[in-house]
Parts: C-alpha cells; sequence; structure tokens
C-alpha cells in the first residue's frame, strides 16, 4: 500500500500539466480528474455574466497552442513547453513585429532570471508572452511571429461541490481552489491534499459534522458560490479551513480568521502547537487568497488557513520555480496530516460535566493505581485535573489548553470517565 504523502504526489504528478484558469476546460479536466476520487462530487456550471454581488461571472477562456518564433525562425516561446509562458485570459493574436513592438508584450522577472512569472489579465482585454529574463536578454532586434490561438467567449464558470452527511446539520467547510496552470505549491497541493481529506472524512465512523468541500476558482469562485449559498452557510457553519500550499516542506504556517477566536482558529492553534515542532503565525493583514471573501464583513464565517509555506511568502511561489520538485510526499502528508487532526480536535470537541459532587472516590472504580510511580501519578494527575474542569462551561480544546495537554489525550480521559459514569455530556444533562 503508498504511503498517503505519495497517493497524494501522484494526484499532483497527473493533474500539473493541465492550463487552468480562472474558467475553461482546464478546470473541467481538473475536476473530471477529483470526480475519479471522488464520485459523488457534483460540477456546477454559473453562466458567463451572472452578477454575483459586485461581480460579474468573466467570458470563458480557452486556449490551443501560442508561441513565438524570432528572427532567424526559431521558436524561442511556446506554450506547449510551459503553460505559464502565456499571459492568461491573452487574446488571440496572429502578427508579425518588431521587437520593440513586441517588448510591452513580454513579463520576466529580473530578481529570478531563470524563473518564468505567472501572469494573468482576466479583466482587461490584451495578449502577452512570460519568459525568463535570461531568455529575454538574448532576444535580438527583427520581425517575431508571435501567434495565440485562444478564445473568449460566452460560457460559464465551473466548480465542484461535495457534501458529506453528518448527524447534525452545522457544518465544517473546506474550501480549495482549481484556477492556476502548471504550479505546485501553491495550486495542487490544495485540491489533491483536500480530495484525500475528503476520502478521509466519507470513512469516519460516528461523523459529527456535515462536511461542505467545494473545488473553486480563487476569488471570483468563492464570491460566485458565496452569492448562492450564503444563507445556509451562515446558518450552518461553525468551522471551516481554506486549503492552500500545503506540499512543501521547509514551514508550517497558520493565518487566522479576520476576528481571530473562531472555533477553528482554536482548532488550528492547538494542532499545531502539539504536532509540529514549530509555525510561523500570520496576522489576517497578510491574507491573500479566499479568506477574503469568507472573512469580510458581512460574511464572517469562521475560516481560517493551516499552510506549509504560505503564499507570497517563499521565492518561488507564482513562478516555474514552484513546480513538482518543489513538493514532497512528506510536505503533502505534513498538510495533510495537520488539517487531519484540526479537523478531528473540532469533530471530538464536546462539553462534558461532572456526576458527582466533590472528587470522585477514584479507588472503588479501579482508576486509582494501588501502587505509584511517576508515570502513574501523572495519569491521574491528569485525569482530576480533567474533572475539575468539566464544569459544563468549558469545552474539551479549553480544557486540552488549559492542562497543556493534545485533546486527543483528553478525549481519551473523558472516554474512561465516562464508561464509568463520573462525566457525561453536557447535552445528556
Amino acid at each position: 500500500m503508498l504511503d498517503i504523502g505519495q497517493e497524494i504526489f501522484q494526484l499532483c504528478q497527473r493533474l500539473y500539466p493541465i492550463c487552468r484558469s480562472i474558467t475553461g476546460n482546464g478546470v473541467r479536466e481538473t475536476l473530471s480528474i477529483l470526480k475519479e476520487y471522488l464520485p459523488e462530487l457534483s460540477i456546477h456550471e454559473v453562466p458567463t455574466g451572472t452578477q454575483c454581488f459586485d461581480w460579474q461571472i468573466p467570458k470563458e477562456w480557452n486556449i490551443n497552442d501560442a508561441y513565438v518564433i524570432d528572427p532567424n525562425g526559431n521558436k524561442i516561446i511556446s506554450f506547449k513547453q510551459s503553460n505559464l509562458h502565456v499571459v492568461g485570459y491573452s487574446t488571440p493574436v496572429n502578427q508579425k513585429i518588431t521587437l520593440e513592438a513586441l517588448q510591452p508584450h513580454l513579463f520576466s522577472l529580473p530578481e529570478q532570471p531563470n524563473a518564468i512569472p505567472y501572469i494573468t489579465s482576466y479583466y482587461k482585454e490584451q495578449w502577452g508572452f512570460c519568459l525568463t529574463e535570461s531568455q529575454r536578454k538574448e532576444l535580438t532586434d527583427g520581425i517575431y511571429h508571435v501567434y495565440i490561438d485562444s478564445n473568449l467567449t460566452n460560457g460559464s464558470l465551473t466548480y465542484g461541490e461535495l457534501i458529506i452527511p453528518g448527524e447534525t446539520s452545522e457544518e465544517i467547510f473546506l474550501s480549495t481552489y482549481i484556477c492556476h496552470p502548471s504550479m505546485a505549491n501553491n495550486e495542487l497541493s490544495g485540491p489533491a491534499v483536500t480530495t484525500f481529506l475528503a476520502q478521509w472524512i466519507k470513512a469516519l465512523s460516528n461523523r459529527k459534522y456535515t462536511y461542505r468541500i467545494i473545488f473553486i476558482p480563487e476569488t471570483i469562485g468563492s464570491i460566485a458560490y458565496l452569492s448562492k449559498n450564503l444563507a445556509k452557510m451562515k446558518k450552518n457553519i461553525v468551522a471551516g479551513f481554506n486549503i492552500t500550499c500545503v506540499g512543501d516542506d521547509r514551514a508550517y504556517s497558520y493565518l487566522p480568521s479576520r476576528k481571530g477566536n473562531t472555533l477553528a482558529d482554536r482548532a488550528a492553534i492547538h494542532t499545531l502547537n502539539h504536532q509540529v515542532e514549530c509555525f510561523d503565525r500570520y496576522s489576517f493583514l497578510d491574507r491573500g487568497s479566499d479568506e477574503r471573501q469568507y472573512c469580510s464583513p458581512g460574511i464572517d464565517l469562521p475560516i481560517c488557513s493551516v499552510m506549509r509555506s504560505k503564499y507570497g511568502c517563499y521565492p518561488e511561489y507564482h513562478t516555474s520555480l514552484d513546480n513538482l520538485s518543489l513538493i514532497s510526499k512528506e510536505g503533502l502528508h505534513g498538510g495533510y496530516n495537520t488539517i487531519k487532526h484540526a479537523i478531528l480536535a473540532i469533530e471530538i470537541n464536546e462539553k462534558y460535566v461532572t456526576s458527582i459532587l466533590c472528587e470522585p472516590q477514584m479507588g472503588r472504580r479501579d482508576l486509582y493505581p494501588t501502587t505509584s510511580t511517576k508515570s502513574l501519578d501523572l495519569e491521574v494527575k491528569n485525569m482530576m485535573d480533567t474533572i475539575t474542569y468539566c464544569d459544563g462551561e468549558a469545552d474539551l480544546l479549553e480544557i486540552a489548553d488549559q492542562l497543556n495537554l493534545p485533546i486527543w489525550d483528553v478525549d481519551q480521559i473523558c472516554q474512561t470517565l465516562l464508561s464509568h459514569h463520573i462525566i457525561k455530556k453536557k447535552t445528556d444533562t
């Protein structure tokens, strides 16, 4: 059996060559592959021109080929070599122009001479090519043939949605995006990890919460989804995670919700404190992905992000250097495992109340050791401390934080206490 990190990496490899954008067949092809892993995934189309709050769904963009041929007849830039070579949403062009006329349509990064930048122009119709600074410096005067076979037409925005029912109508929300072309950490790690999280959630026994999981284009996709589903999302969602940049193995990162103290925030911080050696903590002022929409005033959903290296904070971000060599099965497994434990923390986060006034007599329940050792003494102390905070007011996350223990350990203590009728769930009172 393959390691889960290896399986997630293989999905990234499969999705990597696809040219995705905020609309178009690349998104549909991506969702079609994800549906092989998640057969219940439903695919939705939102027509061009649909009003979504202050935005409209743009025209659909598709591309077949693009290249630049230099004065010597050499194809020096080719969409088929890298889909990052074309500015996203480029309009069609088939011209022979001078280097001087071509230069305003070229994009490169002088500070990263070997990286192809990722550039888009979704809402202003223009065309352009991206290349390395090293390539650009080698261009000589003469006539260049520029060719882009693309089309912008009335079509639709496509997204995927998976609802996994639980015991309650209260929901945990997972959102990830599928709109970047061939990039790894800031694109494929999110949907690939989310796909395997969804498989794990489906297999959970005694699943308390309903799960709303979406695969959308970033920004316009989340705005469109919110415009269609806001009322039930505000009513039902108790916690959620925007899943992005979870594939490299250099760092862990946490970006809070706007309010910073939601159930999702508490579960994320608790998990990071107990699951990883260290992590970088950002402010909501450092936001940049779909949390901008989910946490905006009036929307106010309890959504935060647990990441590996955060978008915008690593040198390969939004360039051709964010490729499959940047992510690893270990990094993907770490991203998957951390979010999985944050979800588990929410699933088991109950309120308990003691059934007995004053301290219970533990000896007659065989819960007090007959011999005293350091480890047994600590076990008893943790059990008595847990009972002390089971007042029906503090939830398990709060108790675990108070005891400086992982919530999963405190939950095991509570299961023992429940079996001896020393505590009960607050809902049972």
